[in-house]
């Protein structure tokens, strides 16, 4: 397994490449951090995105599930539960 995480505005996104045959999956926990009362809280999550498709390299993995966080945070909130 793979990670990267970081924040995005009011969100922590916390991203991986999951070792799968044929190559690695993306996945992808955003949490909202602040506006919350007392903790963070789980806002997305998607552990197969873009259906499973298997990326030759953690890198291209991890890459793609960032900036698909990044795209939901900025222009689908209703996503996030906001």
């Amino acid at each position: 397994m793979h990670f990267d995480e970081r924040n995005e505005g009011d969100y922590r996104i916390y991203a991986g490449a999951l070792e799968a045959k044929g190559g690695y999956v993306a996945a992808v926990v955003v949490s909202r951090l602040r506006g919350v009362q007392n903790a963070p809280r789980e806002a997305f999550r998607d552990t197969a995105m873009s259906g499973g498709h298997r990326w030759n390299s953690p890198f291209e993995a991890l890459s793609y599930a960032v900036k698909q966080a990044q795209e939901i945070i900025r222009k689908e909130p209703q996503k996030l539960g906001c």
